[in-house]
This record gives C-alpha cells, structure tokens and sequence, in this order.
C-alpha cells in the first residue's frame, strides 16, 4: 500500500483538529464506533486505511463482521472446489451448471470488493496492488469463460486457462494478510537462493560433464538394457534425481559393479550436492526468512501502536488539574464491551486492574496502548459452583469417607494407576482377538474406564467437568462411550450369526487404539513437545494453505498438459492395456511395471495425491519419466520446476518457520504482560493454585483431575479464579510478536509524538 494521505492522520492532539468531538469528554455513538475499530483492528492486526467518515465506518464495521467474512470464504472454496466437477473431473456436471456457479462466486467477490472500495479512500484503493490483481483475475475469468463457451459451441478445441488463477483470489483478499505474508517470505528469500541455485547447477552440470567423459564410452549398461551414461542431458536429469536420493542407489550400481573406483566419485557428488548445497539452501532460506519476517513484525508493531494512538486520541479526556490526556474507566469498559462482546465483566475488571495499576479511575496513553495486547492474552476462568450431590445430599456427600474418596480420585496416584491400565489395554489390544480371554478382557477396559468417569463426576462438579476448556475429559468420555455402544453392536451382530462386515469391528479398534493418546498427556516432556506444536499450529496452517495453493496451480496446469495420457484400471480387469496403463508409450517402462497407472493428472483429487507423491520425492523420476514418455521429454522440466519450487523452497521455508517458532515456543517464558496480568490475579486473590495446574497437552484443554475451583475442593474459595492459558495466542501475528520481541528495537515500543501527530508511514507489507 502507498503512503496515507496527511488529511486522513491524527493532528496534534492539543489542537483537538481531526478527533470527533475534538477530544471532549461526552463521546458520541460515531466516537465509540471509530475507536473501537482502530482497538479491533490493532487487535486482529488489520491495517486497512480506512474513511473516518460515520457513513464508511458503519460499512467498516459491517465490512469485518464475521458473517459477510465466512461466505466469503465459503465461495472461495466453492469456487476452488469447482475443480471436481469441471472437465477433467472428479464427478462429471454439464459445464453450464459449473459456470453458473462459478458466476455467482465472482459475484460474490465483486461486491465484496465494492464494499471494500466504499471503505477506504478512492486514491489508496487504485493503489493497492491486491485490489488490481482481484479485479483483473475477475476479469480474465470472465473472459476466459466467454471464450471457453463459444469454442464449446462451436465444437472447437477449448482449454480453461483461467482456473491457474483462481487461488489467487484467496491470497488477496484482505483476509489473506497471512498466505501473503507467506508468499512474501518466498519472494524476499529468491534473490539468495537463485544464487546458491545457479552455482549448484553449476556443480551439476560439471559432474554431469564428467560423468560424461568417465563412464560414456564404456559401453556400460543399466539393468534395463540400456546405454549408460552416454546422454548429456540424461546424465544432467539423473544426477538431479540423485541430489534428491530417489534412484540411489539404483544410479550408480552399473558404474559400481564395473569398477570400486567409480563409486568415488559419486560419494564425493553426493556429499557436495545433496549434503552442502541442500544444506546451504535451508541456511540461506533461514537467515534471510527471519531476516525479512522481523522487519515486518517490527513494523507490524508499530501498526498495531499507531492504531491504538488512534483510538487514545478519539477517547480521550482532559483532567480538570490539567497534566496529560487520559481515558476514564466508562469508555474504557464500553470500548472492551464493543471489541469482544463476550467477555465476561469478571474478565473485563481484571484487565481494568491491570491497566489502571494504582485505581485511579483512568489511564494515559501507555496503559491504554496495551489493551490489544491484554485482550489477545487468553484468560481462563474457573467458576466454582457447589458439586448437584452437595445441594441434594449435603450430609451424605461431605461426610468423611466420601471425602476421603474425593481426596483418592483428585491424588496423582489415581492418574498413574489409570494410566498403568491403559497400558495393559495396549498389550492386550496387541494380542490375538480369537482368544476368547483377550476378547472378553475388553469389557473389563471399558468397564474400569467408565468407573473412572463416573468416579470424576463424583468430585467434580459437571458443568465444569464438560466445560469447554476441558478437552480431555470430553475426548475420554466421547471415545469410551462410542467403543462402549460398538463393542455392544459387534457382539449383538457377531452372536445373531449374520456377520459378514468388519467395519464395526475395524471402528472398536480404532476407538481402543485412540484411547492409548491420553498416556502421551501424562509424560511431562511428550507434553512440553506437543503443546509447543499446537501453540504454532495456526501459523503452520499458513503454509497448509500455501501449499494448497501451489498444488492447485500445478494440478490445473498438470490436468492440461497430461489428462488422459495414463489410464487407471481396475483390478478385476481383464483388459491387455492394463499392462500399460492404456497406452502403448509406456510398454516395458518402470511406470507401467511398477503399476503407477493411478497416478495421474485425469482429476483435481488424483492430481493432488501425485503431487503430494513428487513432494515425499521418492520414485519421482519414475513418475517423471513415464509423463515424458506419453508426451515429450521436455514434460520432466514440469516435475524439476515443481521440485524447486515446493521441496527447495516453500518446504524449506516452512521448515526455517517451525525452527525459529518451535525454539522459542519451547525455551521462552511469559511475555512481560502476560507475568503482570498474573502478578494482578494473584494480588486479588483470584489465582488458582499454579501448582494445581500443571499444563495438559493444550493450556485451554485442561483436565479437571487438577481444578480445585470445583467440586468439594470449591469450599472457602472464591465464585471466580482466573488462570493465564500460558503461551497460546489468539492470532498468528501476535505469535510473530513474540518470536522477535527480544529483537525488536526499543523505538519500536516507545512512546513517539510523531505517530499521535499523524506522520506515522503506513507499512510496506500490507500488500503482495
């Protein structure tokens, strides 16, 4: 995006100019309206430049509601879904209905563009380069439909070229903010790598030289019958392949079994090529991925101030005594109140207190700056409610042996004991089904875990038991009940002698398999490792959809160029071209004898499954070779652009990713308010014993096997505790922020006159 108009930032803020109300104490709807989009969009990380106007920020506001966000969505995967049905398709449909379908997607998309363009100033609109790019896919797509109709009535010859572009229409909505952030990270890391490229290719072509002049005129053969080694351009390939170690050590036996000597030089190929160079590239990806990703979360930080400024000025009031601008508690709280809508006014206090350190019924401009922040910070709360047995039979359920069972079922030693059984289960699942002893064994299981459930629901109260945070307790009650309804369902159908299908036997061991999962949340260390994976699980579902996109476009170009040339039969098939995939090119070629037939591009499903085959990259020349032998020999430079593109570049950044997110996932504490929002808890006296709560495999999925804010363990406590849920982030930017807090510069975080001035720059990396 380019640079903001000086008529849409915030003048000097003691001049009143450019602020509603001029900055007066009584706030209008429009006031609070405004300020908390700036708080929402500093919140979200948005940074779209919008009309301050009433009229823009009710369209603003209706703009980012979450109902027109998720049809938006939803017709981005219709029209991306279009694919199935489309020629060649997964379940053929007459064009007409897909192309229907495909213009109420581009409607669709249209007028949330119209709607975008009645938001933010004209001038920044015609700017944007992700609005340029959605209009003219937009456009090409209906043209190209045009086109594709008229030559489909004509009975010509038509290809549906457009559909490469589709995926182009997720990358730039204003949604994408984070697959266009991943497509800028491939961009800024190309120059490096396109270096260490060519003088790898370099190597290539010098190894391929000398393979050339060592091996070619000695009449070597492969196992095939072929001439070994005496094409210059399929040594090239080859040694490509190698790189990779697919055809290892296939490449190298002709050379091998006729001399010891031979095999030298291609150890010293592949420790030059495969292990330097590939290891050269992750570096060169790695540094200059982090490099380019801190800049802009540095400038994502102070996007997120500038928007937060905003909002100070529009609140803002003057003290009777003079001294600095300040918010008071009421438009603070009705500000939080139209931000999140569900927070609790427990929630809502607690983070006033924290804000508003020393009570005094108002904040400057540093304590309100850090709401977004407090606000991306999760919060559990544990409400304690007395146990239903406690209401109904208080003498009975407080007496001492009913405590002291309580008191056995909240020990650790009853979770070591549950998980020793779950052991034993493991074994006996490994056993033979057919005895009847191990068969029978499985009512024992089921029956010692329900035990286990009903014994939790004794303690703890059940509201809290099946609270939304507590992800294990429904995932043990779910997965125990359902093997408990199929076990009843195969032993009713097993005894009635008609059983013939093993698929509800197949779902009783799957369900007894998944039960074995809830050992791995007992080990410390296993714990540690997976809550770190799904802590950045939303920002590796970024690079999901990256790759998604990247598969589409080749599947739609892969469709083109190979649909049809490789036939699939199946197995009761009687036909001869089974042998060779129904065509005669591929007679005696490794495709063909390997029976790689179903891998093909003759659908959008079966396209998908090759490409995820080329990533894994095994057997990728094979799958090469036998396209070139259908078509040309020029198709492999298809499957070598696509090596380059998603194992050398897009899976090496993904990995620099996870490194750099898993490092500090995994080493570092608590941001600095994050440990002052607990410091807060814990001086009202709203803390749950941390002891108590030890993190299970996600913070937010706790068990209540620890949570004393329920049951008979509620007494003498308060009716509300609050927790910090740990390192989990509401959004992927606020876990950018914190991989390089520690490197982010101090000006980044101080306190600025310009930016309440308005001479902040808008940053560089909204846009592709």
């Amino acid at each position: 995006m380019s640079e903001p108009d000086k008529s849409e930032d915030i003048p000097d803020e003691s001049a009143g100019k450019g602020i509603p109300n001029g900055g007066n104490a009584a706030k209008s709807k429009e006031d609070f309206d405004l300020a908390a989009i700036y708080v929402s969009d500093a919140q979200y990380n948005r940074n779209i430049y919008f009309d301050t106007s009433p009229q823009a920020v009710r369209l603003y506001l209706r703009y980012n509601h979450w109902i027109p966000k998720v049809l938006l969505f939803f017709f981005i995967v219709v029209n991306l879904s279009l694919a199935i049905f489309e020629e060649p398709a997964v379940f053929p449909v007459p064009s007409l209905y897909t192309m229907l379908v495909e213009l109420l997607c581009l409607l669709v998309f249209t007028l949330r563009l119209v709607h975008y363009a009645k938001v933010i100033p004209r001038d920044k609109f015609w700017k944007d380069p992700k609005n340029i790019c959605i209009i003219v896919v937009l456009v090409l797509t209906l043209v190209d439909m045009i086109i594709y109709e008229a030559l489909i009535a004509a009975d010509c010859y038509a290809v549906r070229w457009s559909r490469v572009l589709r995926p182009l229409l997720l990358v730039n909505v204003t949604e994408g903010r984070q697959l266009r952030r991943a497509f800028r990270s491939i961009r800024n890391a190309l120059p490096q790598i396109f270096y260490v490229f060519l003088l790898f290719m370099f190597s290539l072509l010098i190894f391929s030289l000398m393979a050339l002049k060592l091996l070619g005129k000695r009449g070597l053969k492969t196992i095939g019958g072929a001439p070994y080694f005496t094409n210059y351009l399929e040594i090239v390939f080859d040694l490509y392949v190698l790189v990779t170690t697919a055809n290892s050590p296939d490449v190298m036996m002709p050379a091998y079994n006729a001399s010891f000597y031979f095999a030298i030089f291609f150890i010293l190929y592949i420790l030059i090529n495969t292990y330097i160079f590939m290891s050269v590239f992750l570096a060169v990806v790695y540094n200059n991925y982090k490099k380019y990703l801190k800049e802009e979360v540095r400038q994502l930080v102070r996007a997120k101030r500038h928007k937060m400024v905003r909002a100070f000025a529009v609140l803002q009031e003057q003290r009777a005594e003079g001294g600095e601008p300040v918010v008071k508690q009421a438009n603070w709280n009705q500000i939080v109140k139209l931000v999140q809508p569900d927070i609790s006014n427990a929630h809502r206090e607690l983070l006033w207190s924290v804000s508003d350190d020393n009570n005094q019924g108002f904040i400057g401009k540093v304590a309100f700056v850090q709401l977004a922040d407090l606000l991306n910070i999760e919060v559990i709360t544990l409400k304690s409610r007395p146990h239903p047995l406690q209401r109904a039979c208080p003498a009975l359920y407080l007496s001492a042996p009913s405590r002291l069972l309580c008191r056995l079922i909240q020990h650790r030693a009853f979770v070591i004991t549950y998980d020793l059984i779950i052991l034993v289960n493991a074994v006996f699942i490994g056993l033979d089904e057919a005895n009847p002893l191990i068969a029978n064994s499985e009512w024992v299981f089921l029956a010692l875990y329900l035990l286990e459930i009903l014994l939790k629901l004794y303690v703890f109260e059940p509201r809290a038991f099946f609270s939304r945070h507590s992800f294990w307790n429904w995932f043990d009650t779910i997965i125990v009940i359902s093997a408990l309804i199929a076990t009843i369902v195969n032993s009713a159908v097993t005894s009635s002698g008609n059983y013939t299908s093993r698929q509800i036997l197949d779902i009783v061991f799957i369900l007894r398999v998944l039960r074995l999962i809830r050992v791995v949340d007992s080990i410390k260390r296993f714990r540690a490792i997976i809550n770190t994976l799904i802590r950045i699980g939303p920002a590796i579902l970024t690079f999901g959809q990256l790759i998604i996109v990247v598969y589409y476009i080749f599947a739609m170009v892969g469709m083109e160029l190979f649909k049809g040339k490789v036939k699939f039969y199946e197995e009761d098939s009687s036909d001869p071209a089974k042998a060779y995939c129904g065509n005669p090119l591929l007679k005696g070629t490794d495709f063909a004898q390997l029976n790689y037939c179903k891998n093909n591009f003759n659908n959008v499903v079966s396209s998908y499954i090759l490409l995820l085959e080329l990533t894994v990259v095994n057997q990728w020349h094979v799958l090469s070779s036998g396209f070139a032998a259908v078509t040309h020999i020029s198709a492999r430079l298809f499957f070598i652009l696509f090596h380059i593109m998603v194992v050398i570049v897009i899976i090496n950044i993904f990995v620099a990713f996870v490194l750099e997110a898993f490092f500090v996932e995994y080493s570092v504490d608590k941001s600095d308010l994050q440990t002052s929002l607990e410091r807060k808890i814990e001086e009202l006296e709203l803390a749950v014993a941390q002891e108590k709560l030890e993190d299970n495999l996600v913070n937010a999925m706790e068990t209540m096997d620890n949570d004393q804010g329920t049951g008979q363990s509620a007494n003498n406590k308060p009716g509300l505790m609050f927790k910090i849920a740990s390192k989990r982030y509401r959004t992927v930017d606020a876990l950018l922020q914190r991989m390089f807090e520690a490197d982010l510069d101090p000006e980044d975080f101080a306190e600025n006159d310009d930016e309440a001035n308005g001479n902040f720059a808008n940053p560089a990396f909204s846009s592709v």
